[in-house]
């Protein structure tokens, strides 16, 4: 049975071909839309408090879950289309990451790798 990624995948191929927008559904057409996606996310949060941000209420809450459903969507789509498997990636950059800041050197600093003295 695949997983709910590779079904999640075959629905949008599937709705995509039924409409006969993949032909717009270039690299570059799905990256501009995934950018604005999260740019709707954000407006969301805007001038909201730290506390304010983490305690949404009921409404609030669903729109953030259907911005984050657009951009987990169109990830799929560009991910599908330039023929990169996204959970591969992210284990490759979670590693990457692990490397990059070791716990003994990082925990509890949230400065980029760039700022750390070697």
């Amino acid at each position: 049975m695949p997983d709910s990624l590779d079904r999640l995948n075959a629905r949008l191929l599937q709705f995509a071909r039924e409409r006969d927008w993949e032909q717009f559904h270039s690299p570059k057409n799905l990256a501009m839309a995934l950018a604005g996606e999260a740019g709707e996310l954000l407006e969301h949060f805007q001038w909201l408090t730290e506390a304010q941000s983490a305690e949404l209420d009921d409404e609030k809450r669903r729109e953030v879950a259907l911005e984050l459903a657009d951009i987990l969507l169109y990830l799929i789509r560009l991910s599908e289309r330039l023929g990169i498997d996204p959970i591969a990636a992210a284990e490759e950059k979670i590693a990457i990451n692990e490397r990059r800041y070791p716990v003994e050197k990082v925990r509890g600093d949230a400065r980029r790798a760039s700022e750390y003295p070697d």
